[in-house]
Protein backbone atom coordinates (compact mmCIF):
# COMPACT_ATOMS: atom_id res chain seq x y z
CA UNK A 1 0.00 0.00 0.00
CA UNK A 2 2.90 2.64 0.91
CA UNK A 3 4.61 1.76 -2.58
CA UNK A 4 0.92 2.65 -3.98
CA UNK A 5 0.61 5.77 -2.42
CA UNK A 6 4.15 6.83 -2.91
CA UNK A 7 3.92 5.74 -7.18
CA UNK A 8 0.31 7.88 -6.74
CA UNK A 9 1.83 10.76 -5.28
CA UNK A 10 4.59 11.12 -7.94
CA UNK A 11 2.23 10.85 -10.61
CA UNK A 12 0.24 13.60 -8.98
CA UNK A 13 2.91 16.05 -8.71
CA UNK A 14 3.88 15.39 -12.50
CA UNK A 15 0.41 15.61 -13.64
CA UNK A 16 0.16 18.92 -11.82
CA UNK A 17 3.31 20.31 -13.37
CA UNK A 18 2.26 18.70 -16.57
CA UNK A 19 -0.69 21.07 -16.66
CA UNK A 20 0.88 24.29 -15.61
CA UNK A 21 3.52 23.95 -17.92
CA UNK A 22 1.04 23.92 -20.72
CA UNK A 23 -1.16 26.46 -19.22
CA UNK A 24 2.01 28.63 -18.78
CA UNK A 25 3.24 28.32 -21.95
CA UNK A 26 -0.36 28.63 -24.16
CA UNK A 27 -1.35 31.72 -21.60
CA UNK A 28 1.65 33.46 -22.89
CA UNK A 29 2.00 33.06 -26.12
CA UNK A 30 -1.56 34.34 -26.95
CA UNK A 31 -2.25 37.38 -28.28
CA UNK A 32 -2.47 40.23 -25.60
CA UNK A 33 -0.05 42.76 -23.88
CA UNK A 34 -0.87 41.92 -19.97
CA UNK A 35 1.57 45.13 -19.61
CA UNK A 36 -0.58 47.15 -21.30
CA UNK A 37 -3.55 45.69 -19.13
CA UNK A 38 -1.75 46.44 -16.19
CA UNK A 39 -0.74 50.12 -17.37
CA UNK A 40 -3.54 50.74 -18.99
CA UNK A 41 -5.36 51.61 -22.45
CA UNK A 42 -3.92 55.13 -22.43
CA UNK A 43 -0.73 54.64 -20.60
CA UNK A 44 2.24 55.74 -22.95
CA UNK A 45 4.80 53.60 -24.44
CA UNK A 46 7.26 54.08 -21.66
CA UNK A 47 4.96 53.41 -19.07
CA UNK A 48 4.32 49.85 -20.91
CA UNK A 49 7.79 49.04 -21.43
CA UNK A 50 8.51 49.80 -17.61
CA UNK A 51 5.33 48.10 -16.21
CA UNK A 52 6.78 44.85 -18.79
CA UNK A 53 10.49 45.05 -17.26
CA UNK A 54 8.51 45.13 -13.50
CA UNK A 55 6.31 41.78 -14.01
CA UNK A 56 9.28 40.46 -16.06
CA UNK A 57 7.69 40.10 -19.24
CA UNK A 58 10.83 40.99 -20.79
CA UNK A 59 12.70 37.70 -20.09
CA UNK A 60 13.08 34.52 -22.17
CA UNK A 61 9.34 32.55 -21.32
CA UNK A 62 11.78 29.81 -19.68
CA UNK A 63 13.08 32.30 -16.82
CA UNK A 64 9.98 33.55 -16.38
CA UNK A 65 8.37 30.47 -15.95
CA UNK A 66 10.76 29.60 -13.20
CA UNK A 67 10.64 32.60 -11.81
CA UNK A 68 6.56 31.67 -11.62
CA UNK A 69 7.69 28.18 -9.91
CA UNK A 70 10.08 29.70 -7.25
CA UNK A 71 7.97 32.51 -6.45
CA UNK A 72 4.67 29.91 -6.25
CA UNK A 73 6.13 28.19 -2.91
CA UNK A 74 8.93 29.65 -1.15
CA UNK A 75 9.74 30.38 2.71
CA UNK A 76 9.60 34.03 4.25
CA UNK A 77 12.20 36.27 3.91
CA UNK A 78 13.08 39.49 5.61
CA UNK A 79 11.61 42.20 3.31
CA UNK A 80 8.07 41.75 3.59
CA UNK A 81 6.85 44.05 0.62
CA UNK A 82 8.16 40.70 -1.62
CA UNK A 83 5.07 38.64 0.52
CA UNK A 84 1.71 41.32 -0.44
CA UNK A 85 0.70 39.05 -2.56
CA UNK A 86 1.13 35.70 -0.63
CA UNK A 87 -0.78 33.33 1.47
CA UNK A 88 1.30 32.38 4.39
CA UNK A 89 1.20 28.63 5.76
CA UNK A 90 3.69 28.89 8.74
CA UNK A 91 7.46 29.78 6.89
CA UNK A 92 5.47 28.24 4.00
CA UNK A 93 4.38 31.15 1.22
CA UNK A 94 2.20 30.35 -1.55
CA UNK A 95 2.37 33.10 -4.23
CA UNK A 96 0.34 33.40 -7.42
CA UNK A 97 0.91 36.94 -8.44
CA UNK A 98 -1.70 39.43 -8.61
CA UNK A 99 -4.59 39.72 -11.37
CA UNK A 100 -4.15 41.92 -14.12
CA UNK A 101 -7.90 42.75 -13.92
CA UNK A 102 -8.87 43.22 -10.60
CA UNK A 103 -5.33 44.38 -8.94
CA UNK A 104 -6.00 41.64 -6.18
CA UNK A 105 -3.65 38.44 -5.03
CA UNK A 106 -4.86 35.45 -7.21
CA UNK A 107 -4.37 33.30 -3.99
CA UNK A 108 -6.87 36.00 -2.15
CA UNK A 109 -9.18 35.52 -5.26
CA UNK A 110 -9.20 31.86 -5.45
CA UNK A 111 -9.63 31.64 -1.61
CA UNK A 112 -13.19 33.84 -1.88
CA UNK A 113 -14.29 31.68 -4.58
CA UNK A 114 -13.21 28.39 -3.59
CA UNK A 115 -15.55 27.53 -0.61
CA UNK A 116 -18.29 28.42 -2.45
CA UNK A 117 -17.37 26.09 -5.32
CA UNK A 118 -16.95 23.09 -2.91
CA UNK A 119 -20.10 23.59 -1.40
CA UNK A 120 -21.74 23.13 -4.66
CA UNK A 121 -19.69 20.44 -5.81
CA UNK A 122 -20.29 18.65 -2.33
CA UNK A 123 -24.46 19.39 -2.43
CA UNK A 124 -23.98 17.90 -5.87
CA UNK A 125 -22.06 14.84 -5.47
CA UNK A 126 -24.08 13.83 -2.71
CA UNK A 127 -27.24 14.43 -4.55
CA UNK A 128 -26.36 12.28 -7.78
CA UNK A 129 -24.63 9.74 -5.77
CA UNK A 130 -27.76 8.73 -4.00
CA UNK A 131 -30.85 9.09 -6.52
CA UNK A 132 -27.80 7.52 -8.93
CA UNK A 133 -27.06 4.48 -6.51
CA UNK A 134 -31.02 3.92 -5.45
CA UNK A 135 -32.16 4.03 -8.70
CA UNK A 136 -29.38 1.96 -10.15
CA UNK A 137 -29.22 -0.53 -7.73
CA UNK A 138 -33.74 -0.64 -7.87
CA UNK A 139 -33.46 -0.77 -11.68
CA UNK A 140 -30.81 -3.52 -11.31
CA UNK A 141 -33.10 -5.78 -8.49
CA UNK A 142 -36.27 -5.61 -11.19
CA UNK A 143 -34.55 -6.15 -14.36
CA UNK A 144 -36.33 -6.65 -17.23
CA UNK A 145 -39.43 -5.23 -15.50
CA UNK A 146 -41.65 -2.02 -16.66
CA UNK A 147 -39.47 -0.33 -13.82
CA UNK A 148 -36.37 -0.91 -15.00
CA UNK A 149 -37.31 0.17 -18.65
CA UNK A 150 -38.88 3.87 -17.25
CA UNK A 151 -35.40 3.57 -15.26
CA UNK A 152 -33.34 3.22 -18.40
CA UNK A 153 -35.34 5.97 -20.68
CA UNK A 154 -35.19 8.35 -17.68
CA UNK A 155 -31.63 7.99 -17.16
CA UNK A 156 -30.86 8.33 -21.39
CA UNK A 157 -32.97 11.70 -21.13
CA UNK A 158 -30.82 13.05 -18.06
CA UNK A 159 -27.79 11.88 -19.87
CA UNK A 160 -28.73 13.33 -23.12
CA UNK A 161 -30.14 17.13 -21.90
CA UNK A 162 -27.74 19.70 -21.95
CA UNK A 163 -27.06 21.37 -18.35
CA UNK A 164 -28.17 24.96 -19.25
CA UNK A 165 -31.49 23.00 -20.90
CA UNK A 166 -32.05 21.31 -17.15
CA UNK A 167 -30.88 24.44 -15.33
CA UNK A 168 -33.20 26.80 -17.06
CA UNK A 169 -35.90 24.67 -16.83
CA UNK A 170 -35.46 24.89 -12.77
CA UNK A 171 -35.54 28.16 -12.88
CA UNK A 172 -38.68 28.56 -15.01
CA UNK A 173 -40.58 25.66 -12.94
CA UNK A 174 -38.99 26.57 -8.98
CA UNK A 175 -37.55 29.92 -9.45
CA UNK A 176 -40.48 31.89 -11.80
CA UNK A 177 -43.24 30.43 -11.74
CA UNK A 178 -43.65 28.57 -7.94
CA UNK A 179 -40.79 31.52 -6.65
CA UNK A 180 -39.81 28.42 -4.24
CA UNK A 181 -36.40 29.10 -4.58
CA UNK A 182 -34.06 32.31 -5.37
CA UNK A 183 -33.25 32.41 -9.32
CA UNK A 184 -29.44 32.86 -9.26
CA UNK A 185 -27.19 33.74 -6.40
CA UNK A 186 -25.14 32.94 -3.81
CA UNK A 187 -27.35 35.42 -0.85
CA UNK A 188 -25.62 36.88 2.18
CA UNK A 189 -27.12 34.71 4.70
CA UNK A 190 -26.41 30.91 5.70
CA UNK A 191 -30.11 30.67 4.82
CA UNK A 192 -29.31 31.93 1.42
CA UNK A 193 -26.44 29.90 0.73
CA UNK A 194 -28.80 26.88 1.54
CA UNK A 195 -31.55 27.91 -0.68
CA UNK A 196 -29.15 28.94 -3.27
CA UNK A 197 -27.39 25.91 -3.91
CA UNK A 198 -30.39 23.88 -4.58
CA UNK A 199 -30.97 24.47 -8.24
CA UNK A 200 -27.31 24.33 -9.32
CA UNK A 201 -26.33 21.36 -7.29
CA UNK A 202 -30.10 19.48 -8.24
CA UNK A 203 -28.41 20.85 -11.70
CA UNK A 204 -25.63 19.10 -11.85
CA UNK A 205 -27.11 16.30 -9.73
CA UNK A 206 -29.70 15.33 -12.66
CA UNK A 207 -26.68 15.02 -15.06
CA UNK A 208 -24.53 12.65 -12.57
CA UNK A 209 -27.67 10.53 -11.00
CA UNK A 210 -28.44 9.15 -14.59
CA UNK A 211 -24.98 8.35 -15.35
CA UNK A 212 -24.57 6.43 -11.71
CA UNK A 213 -27.34 4.92 -11.95
CA UNK A 214 -26.53 3.40 -15.71
CA UNK A 215 -23.14 2.24 -13.77
CA UNK A 216 -24.26 0.53 -11.04
CA UNK A 217 -27.35 -0.78 -12.86
CA UNK A 218 -25.22 -2.80 -15.72
CA UNK A 219 -22.54 -3.43 -12.35
CA UNK A 220 -25.34 -5.08 -10.64
CA UNK A 221 -27.37 -6.80 -13.20
CA UNK A 222 -24.20 -9.15 -13.66
CA UNK A 223 -23.45 -9.42 -9.79
CA UNK A 224 -26.75 -10.62 -9.30
CA UNK A 225 -26.18 -13.71 -11.41
CA UNK A 226 -22.97 -14.36 -9.74
CA UNK A 227 -22.59 -18.00 -8.11
CA UNK A 228 -22.11 -16.16 -5.06
CA UNK A 229 -24.89 -14.61 -4.39
CA UNK A 230 -27.23 -17.45 -4.91
CA UNK A 231 -25.12 -19.15 -2.76
CA UNK A 232 -26.55 -16.44 -0.22
CA UNK A 233 -30.18 -16.70 -1.15
CA UNK A 234 -29.66 -20.78 -0.91
CA UNK A 235 -28.32 -19.85 2.74
CA UNK A 236 -31.04 -18.30 4.12
CA UNK A 237 -29.63 -14.23 3.74
CA UNK A 238 -32.04 -11.51 4.13
CA UNK A 239 -32.92 -10.41 0.61
CA UNK A 240 -31.77 -7.12 1.57
CA UNK A 241 -28.75 -7.84 3.08
CA UNK A 242 -27.85 -9.60 -0.83
CA UNK A 243 -29.01 -6.69 -2.59
CA UNK A 244 -26.83 -4.55 -0.23
CA UNK A 245 -24.54 -5.91 1.50
CA UNK A 246 -23.07 -8.57 -1.66
CA UNK A 247 -24.20 -6.94 -4.58
CA UNK A 248 -24.20 -3.08 -4.01
CA UNK A 249 -20.90 -3.44 -2.17
CA UNK A 250 -19.26 -5.02 -4.88
CA UNK A 251 -20.26 -2.72 -7.50
CA UNK A 252 -19.22 0.19 -5.56
CA UNK A 253 -15.61 0.13 -6.63
CA UNK A 254 -16.44 1.55 -10.39
CA UNK A 255 -18.73 4.29 -9.05
CA UNK A 256 -16.60 5.08 -6.15
CA UNK A 257 -13.74 5.81 -9.21
CA UNK A 258 -16.47 7.80 -11.34
CA UNK A 259 -17.33 10.12 -8.14
CA UNK A 260 -13.73 10.86 -7.16
CA UNK A 261 -12.97 12.11 -10.90
CA UNK A 262 -16.35 14.08 -10.83
CA UNK A 263 -15.84 15.60 -7.51
CA UNK A 264 -12.21 16.83 -8.99
CA UNK A 265 -14.13 18.42 -11.71
CA UNK A 266 -16.40 19.94 -9.82
CA UNK A 267 -13.87 21.74 -7.58
CA UNK A 268 -12.46 23.00 -10.60
CA UNK A 269 -15.75 24.78 -11.34
CA UNK A 270 -18.92 23.43 -13.49
CA UNK A 271 -18.15 26.48 -15.60
CA UNK A 272 -21.55 25.94 -17.34
CA UNK A 273 -23.76 25.70 -14.41
CA UNK A 274 -22.10 28.57 -12.72
CA UNK A 275 -22.55 30.92 -15.35
CA UNK A 276 -26.04 29.98 -15.81
CA UNK A 277 -26.86 30.85 -11.97
CA UNK A 278 -24.69 33.43 -11.41
CA UNK A 279 -22.68 31.58 -8.84
CA UNK A 280 -19.66 33.12 -7.50
CA UNK A 281 -17.08 30.41 -7.58
CA UNK A 282 -13.97 29.32 -9.98
CA UNK A 283 -16.21 28.41 -12.87
CA UNK A 284 -16.97 31.84 -13.17
CA UNK A 285 -13.46 33.34 -12.00
CA UNK A 286 -11.66 31.64 -14.47
CA UNK A 287 -14.26 32.30 -17.29
CA UNK A 288 -13.93 36.19 -16.60
CA UNK A 289 -10.49 35.62 -16.55
CA UNK A 290 -9.95 33.66 -19.98
CA UNK A 291 -12.06 36.43 -21.73
CA UNK A 292 -10.26 39.50 -20.16
CA UNK A 293 -6.72 37.57 -20.59
CA UNK A 294 -5.72 37.50 -16.79
CA UNK A 295 -2.92 35.30 -16.95
CA UNK A 296 -2.54 34.93 -13.03
CA UNK A 297 -5.96 33.90 -12.53
CA UNK A 298 -5.91 31.59 -15.16
CA UNK A 299 -2.59 29.76 -13.77
CA UNK A 300 -4.37 29.68 -10.26
CA UNK A 301 -7.45 28.60 -11.30
CA UNK A 302 -5.43 25.40 -13.39
CA UNK A 303 -3.35 24.86 -10.88
CA UNK A 304 -6.43 24.17 -8.57
CA UNK A 305 -8.40 22.44 -11.29
CA UNK A 306 -5.27 20.25 -11.79
CA UNK A 307 -4.67 19.25 -8.00
CA UNK A 308 -8.29 18.77 -7.35
CA UNK A 309 -8.82 15.84 -10.15
CA UNK A 310 -5.47 14.51 -9.52
CA UNK A 311 -5.81 14.23 -5.43
CA UNK A 312 -9.64 13.00 -6.02
CA UNK A 313 -8.90 10.64 -8.44
CA UNK A 314 -5.59 9.35 -5.75
CA UNK A 315 -8.69 9.34 -2.96
CA UNK A 316 -10.31 7.39 -5.07
CA UNK A 317 -7.95 4.81 -6.13
CA UNK A 318 -7.06 4.01 -2.20
CA UNK A 319 -10.50 3.64 -1.54
CA UNK A 320 -11.30 1.38 -4.08
CA UNK A 321 -8.31 -0.27 -2.83
CA UNK A 322 -10.12 -0.88 0.63
CA UNK A 323 -13.30 -2.22 -1.13
CA UNK A 324 -11.63 -4.60 -3.22
CA UNK A 325 -8.27 -5.72 -1.72
CA UNK A 326 -7.89 -8.06 -4.79
CA UNK A 327 -7.54 -4.65 -6.71
CA UNK A 328 -3.92 -4.55 -4.96
CA UNK A 329 -2.77 -7.80 -6.70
Amino acid sequence: MIARIAKRITWVIFVVFTTMTLAFVVSNVLPGDPARMVAGTQARPEDVARVRVQLGLDKPLAIQYARYLRRMVHTARRNTDEHTTCAALGPVHFDLGKSYQQRRPVVTLIAERLPRTLWLALCAVLIQTIIGTVAGAFAAYKAGSAWDRITVGITLLGISAPTFLIGVGLQYVFAHKLRWLPLDGFGDTPLDHLRCVVLPGVTLGIYGAAYYSRIVRDEMRDLLRRDFIQTARAKGVPEWRVVCGHALRNAAAPLVTVVGLELGALVGGAIVTESLFRWPGLGALSVSAVLDRDGPVVLGTVLVTSTAVALSSLFADLLVALLDPQSQR
